[in-house]
Parts: structure tokens; sequence; C-alpha cells
């Protein structure tokens, strides 16, 4: 279920630096935002950064301008190397539409390390910065989500295909209109989407973390030339064609779904900074407690203008989700948090398909980190050593979280919700 939130969530994230009303912004967050080299864009992000202890609306600013940037330091390093998305869920922060690059430039092991520690100590500069801005504060910025973008191709510029609508579009298959006659991509975010966004970052650390707390080094040298077809990769020119089809979705690739496989199995892990991944826990019980904070902040909320995220008080259907929220979704949500909430400090164990009795402690699989093997895991004797008696989580106690969320289904809101 992670798994699968995490994909789309990527596909959200991507627009959340517009939080921003171009009236009521800073004049620094209106060049920010109105940017079209990068060059300008971090002189402005700068002013903001230097602004933001004495102002809340440029500290609101500059979180989500590093954000961003966060997300553009991923795609530009990404590039750099010859990237080639796999288009699968299964692979949630591999999901970023990066152009193509003739002539990348080689990558190892340690560069690959080097892009996510990067990635994720900018994202945690920008939660820190998000988290300064004071609970009460009066933010109202309206932002047209075409006007924004991040550089995808490092050639400096914010070109208008690299706006967040256009990779949001990417990102759904074109199921996103962005033509002129499509429905306004403006929204009005307040202090409310700030906790969102923030939370989010969160989320996206927490993965980072993980990642970095094991040594994947064989999964890199066995597997990612997959993703980086010419970076020079230890099995390129034994196993990877380079006249063509490794472009496109994974599964429609005979030489991507061999590659896949091979990831798959080559998940075992060995454990060599285990602090990030006790990290990566308290990143997702942050990620918990700022949704609370959102939705606190939500339904206080009186006017109904333009809004990301609304509360039943606010009637209306989302443009970019074509939903309504109603007090049915956010109770829902809000037993979900505390769901995820128990898992996380080990109140409420996870039930594995093949183990009657006992679950998984998922305190402990963080705190007490062993190698971490998929497949094991999968089958059962890799989370052998965090099975404990207790209370289990039933299908029964998700299912009726489901059901509240009806049609659109219980994945659709929670991406959207955080």
């Amino acid at each position: 279920m992670m798994l699968l939130k995490a994909v789309f969530a990527i596909a959200l994230l991507m627009f959340l630096p517009a939080s921003f009303a171009w009236a009521e912004m800073p004049d620094a967050a209106k060049s920010m935002f109105e940017a079209t080299s990068v060059t300008d864009r971090n002189t402005a992000l700068s002013t903001l950064e230097t602004a933001a202890a004495r102002d809340p609306a440029s500290a609101y600013a500059a979180g989500a301008g590093e954000f961003f940037t966060a997300l553009e330091l991923l795609a530009s390093s990404l590039h750099r190397h010859g990237f080639e998305s796999p288009k699968s869920f299964m692979l949630p922060l591999m999901q970023l539409p990066v152009p193509d690059n003739p002539n990348p430039e080689p990558l190892t092991y340690e560069g690959f390390r080097a892009i996510l520690v990067a990635f994720r100590d900018r994202l945690e500069k920008s939660a820190a910065t998000l988290g300064s801005v004071p609970v009460g504060a009066d933010i109202g910025m309206v932002v047209d989500l075409t006007r924004v973008g991040i550089d995808l191709n490092e050639d400096g510029k914010l070109a208008s295909d690299e706006s967040i609508a256009a990779i949001m579009a990417s990102l759904s298959r074109g199921s996103i209109d962005t033509s002129d006659a499509a429905p306004s991509l403006t929204f009005r975010f307040d202090r409310a989407d700030g906790f969102w966004l923030q939370g989010y970052a969160e989320f996206l650390m927490a993965q980072a973390d993980f990642w970095l707390a094991h040594d994947f080094r064989n999964a890199f040298d066995g597997s990612f030339h997959m993703l980086f077809p010419r970076a020079k990769l230890p099995l390129q020119d034994t196993l990877v064609p380079l006249d063509g089809g490794m472009s496109g979705n994974m599964f429609a690739s005979e030489w991507r779904f061999a590659d896949f496989i091979s990831l798959v199995h080559l998940v075992n892990w060995p454990v060599v900074e285990p602090e990030r991944r006790r990290a990566a826990r308290r990143h997702l019980l942050e990620m918990i407690r700022l949704s609370r904070e959102d939705w606190k902040a939500i339904l206080a909320e009186t006017d109904n203008d333009r809004e990301w995220l609304p509360g039943p008080q606010q009637k209306g259907v989302n443009p970019l989700t074509g939903l309504e929220v109603g007090e049915e979704q956010v109770q829902a949500w809000l037993a979900t948090l505390t769901v995820a909430e128990d898992l996380l400090e080990g109140r409420v164990l996870l039930p594995h398909f093949r183990i009657t009795g006992k679950g998984i402690n998922m305190k402990r699989f963080f705190d007490e980190p062993k190698p971490f093997d998929l497949v094991l895991s999968i089958t059962g004797p890799g989370i052998a050593p965090y099975l404990e008696s207790g209370k289990i989580l039933s299908s029964d106690d998700f299912d009726q979280i489901q059901r509240q969320f009806g049609g659109a289904g219980f994945l659709t809101f929670a991406l959207w919700f955080n």
C-alpha cells in the first residue's frame, strides 16, 4: 500500500510548489514564480530565505521553493546520467518525465547515493522552513499551475513544457487537460496547504532514508542499467541492447522485464546506516502529525475560494481530481491516520498472509534494522524477527475505511489528502 501510494505521490508532489498568490505574495516570491530562468528563480529564492525568519509569507514561499528545487535537483541529476523512466508503479521515485539525453555522463553507485542524499537533504531544508511558519499565520496565495515549472533538461530555462501542469499531465498519461479550454488550474493555497506540502516532504524523506540505510550496490550493479542504459554501468555492454527497445513501460520490453526481475532478486540489502532506517519511521510519524494539523486547519476555514483541498463545508468539485470532500471521507481519513500511527508505534501489528496468530511489529522493523530481503519478506522468513503476538490489524478494519471513501477509492483520496 505504501508503495502504491508513493507512485501517485510523485505525480501530486510535482505541482505542490505552486502554492502561492500573485497578488498577495512578497515581491521576491512573485519573481520566483514568474521566473523563466533558473538563475532568476534561484536569486529570488535566496531573497525569500533571507527574509524567512521575520516574515511568515516569505518563509512559506521559501519552503515551497526549496521543495520544488529538491524535485528539480533529482530530475536534473537523473537527466545528466541518461535516465529512462520505466513508467512503472513498482519504482515510484523513478516516475519523473525526464527528457532524453543522448550524451549522458557515467554513473556509479556512490554517485547515485550522492543524488539521493542531496535530494533528501534539500527536502529536509524545505520541511524545516515550512515548519517555521506560525500555525495561525494568515496565508492566502493564488497560483496558475501552468506558469510554474522546474528545469528538467538542465538548460537553465523554465520552459512551458516544463511547467507543473505539463509535468502533471505527463505523469497522468495525458488524462489531465492543459489546453486553453480546460478548467482553470489556478488554486488559492492557505496555511493548511503548507502542512500538506511539509507532510509530503517528510514522506519523500522517509523513502530516501530507507534506501540510504542499506547497501544496495549489488542491485545497482546488476539491474540499474534498465534505468540508465548509457551511463556505463557494469553490465551495460553485456545485457543492454543499445539499438533501442528500452523506452516505455518496463512490462512492454523483454529486456526491462528481465532486469526488473533481477532487481527484485537483488533486493537483499545489508544495513549500513541504521539511524536512517529509524529516521524513516520518524518521518512517517511526522507526516501523520502534519496531516492532522492540515485537517484541523481545513475544518476551521470559513471561506471557499479555489481550494486545493476543501473541507466538507467548502462545496465544489476539485478541477484536478473531479472529487468533492464530504464529512464521511474526512472521518475515514482521520481513522486511517490513527491506524497508521498505531502500526508505526507497534500498538497494532501488521498481518502477513501466511502467518496466523502473530503480526509484524513495524516499530521494531524500523528501529531494530536487519538486512532487508524483499522476496523473503513477502514469503515470510524475512519478517520472522519482527513477529509478535498481540492485536493484529484485520482486513475488516481496513475494508470498513475503504467503503467510506466511496466509488473513487481509498488510494485516490489518500494521495490527495496526505
